[in-house]
């Protein structure tokens, strides 16, 4: 299992849109979560800052975001969750929400 933490900024205007959206997550898109081996998946705030955390149960971390990334439904809700968001400062080439280095971690 793998752990994934991410950020990425809420544009301050959207963060109602953006909380109400998450009230209501179509269950296609959890469904395909599921289905990419992704599981205790949340979201945090702090400020202009979101934070998630997901653990990874697959073996292939980088085909099962490609499926994701194919999926109908998931493309439709990233066209309502996308235009929320913004890329942070530290965020590398090609990344959207930035990996996080884990620094702890108690077992």
């Amino acid at each position: 299992m793998q752990r994934i933490a991410q950020v990425i900024r809420v544009r301050p205007e959207k963060l109602d849109e953006y909380r109400e959206l998450h009230r209501a997550v179509p269950e296609a898109v959890l469904g395909r979560l599921r289905e990419c081996h992704i599981a205790n998946y949340s979201i945090h705030l702090l400020g202009d800052r979101l934070f998630s955390y997901f653990e990874y149960h697959g073996d292939d971390l980088a085909a099962d975001l490609a499926a994701m990334a194919d999926d109908e439904a998931t493309q439709e809700w990233w066209k309502l969750t996308d235009p929320c968001q913004e890329r942070v400062p530290e965020a590398g080439s090609g990344d959207w929400w930035t990996p996080m280095e884990q620094v702890f971690l108690m077992e």
